[in-house]
């Protein structure tokens, strides 16, 4: 499978990237915003390697067309990101289409100037929400035009061996010939706990807990790491109710530590983690002689943010089954149905009553006024009264796609130095 090629944007630290090497996919171009990330991916895909500075990574915004030229790369067998998750976060306000970080959208235009075989994106489970069910079957419908089958998958990280609650919400489509042969990849069991996966990185400095520690503290997986945003402060491992979860685990969540715990120390709650330690539980092995640039901040940044590999790897084998055409295929089933009221609206040339639109849709009064809510945050929407009846016409997708007129050009230029 080494023939296997892959351009990826939003790639972060690398743990996409690494996830889709193992699977067998090399990269052609990896494109990645943050400074600190990019020359981690610099180091790991290229300097080790004896390969070129800049001849497979490029540091800026992938919206550029200076930066990545879809021309270049027509035809490669996958497109791949992990595009920026805040728009879509349940912590944050998840302000979808109107967030200037938003490139979900735009990432999904792009298979009409690649046309590659397979396209994978991967972001927060706040993008499964019914918050978004206007937006996900917006993208569903492109696909459709494009003539790509796309389906949406939640997968939970611990059941591919990474010890954390971590859900991603993944988007996967295929070129119609190759689309009955992917399967979503099938889990492979139950992760190690904090304990077993980090004793022997606690006890590396002589702490003499560590065996107490792992065997009677750190007895279950961690919660989901936050990465965080340049946004906000330092590093620490998340809100309030994530430090509870990680002080039942023994383990103090006030800051990511430089060192493993000394000998002699005590804690009032536990020692806390290393950026190595976090590594771990985000899914890296070892012997994948991964490194991470920059300061500590940076690195846990970097490691916080990233898609766990043995997940991207799972996705990534079975996409590489399937352009292969390993196997035999299915029988595909049709098109999920994710928001019944957007489809009424996007199937009308004119207007629409309400009348009209609760019998096409078949939903009930309150449940269209909700979904006209939530579809008027990411899509024009007129509405209009006549005769007492209300009318409704979709508009334009608010989402950045590409426009050059789009407000997104001011907002990135204004807050690009604190995007992550």
């Amino acid at each position: 499978m080494t023939d296997l090629e892959v351009v990826e944007i939003c790639a972060g630290a690398g743990g996409q990237a690494l996830g889709l090497e193992l699977a067998g996919f090399h990269h052609r171009r990896a494109v990645e915003l943050d400074e600190n990330a990019h020359r981690t991916l610099s180091l790991n895909l290229e300097i080790k390697r004896t390969l070129e500075p800049n001849s497979i990574v490029k540091l800026g915004d992938v919206a550029d067309t200076e930066i990545l030229k879809p021309a270049d790369f027509v035809g490669i067998d996958l497109l791949a990101g992990g595009v920026p998750c805040p728009p879509f976060s349940i912590a944050g306000k998840q302000l979808g289409a109107k967030d200037e970080r938003d490139l979900f959208a735009w990432a999904v235009e792009q298979v009409r100037y690649f046309e590659p075989k397979a396209l994978m994106l991967e972001n927060v489970r706040g993008l499964s929400m019914p918050r978004f069910a206007g937006y996900r079957q917006h993208v569903l419908d492109r696909l459709r035009q494009f003539g790509y089958v796309g389906e949406w998958r939640l997968l939970e990280a611990r059941e591919f061996g990474v010890s954390q609650l971590r859900p991603r919400f993944v988007l996967v489509a295929m070129q119609e010939e190759f689309a009955p042969y992917f399967n979503w990849p099938v889990p492979v069991g139950c992760a190690l706990t904090v304990g077993q996966l980090l004793k022997d990185l606690m006890a590396a400095e002589g702490w003499e807990g560590a065996e107490e520690w792992a065997d009677h503290k750190a007895i279950g997986i961690a919660p989901t790491i936050v990465g965080g945003s340049k946004k906000h402060g330092g590093a620490d491992l998340g809100p309030t109710r994530a430090k509870r979860a990680w002080a039942a685990l023994g383990v103090d969540a006030m800051g990511v530590a430089d060192n493993p715990p000394q000998k002699g120390q005590r804690f009032p709650v536990g020692p806390k983690l290393t950026c190595e330690m976090v590594a771990r539980i985000q899914g890296w092995q070892d012997d994948w002689d991964w490194t991470f640039t920059g300061r500590k901040t940076s690195k846990y940044r970097q490691i916080g943010n990233a898609f766990p590999p043995p997940v991207a790897r799972a996705v990534g084998e079975s996409i590489a089954a399937a352009l292969q055409k390993s196997g035999r295929p299915r029988q595909l089933q049709p098109d999920t149905e994710h928001d019944a009221v957007y489809r009424a609206l996007r199937d009308r040339q004119s207007a629409i009553s309400a009348t009209q639109l609760l019998k096409v849709s078949k939903v009930d009064a309150p449940e269209l006024e909700r979904r006209i809510a939530l579809l008027s945050r990411d899509f024009e929407l007129d509405i209009s009264t006549d005769k007492n009846q209300t009318f409704y016409k979709l508009g334009e997708f608010r989402a950045f796609v590409g426009q050059d007129d789009h407000e997104r050009h001011e907002q990135f230029a204004r807050q690009r130095s604190r995007i992550s």
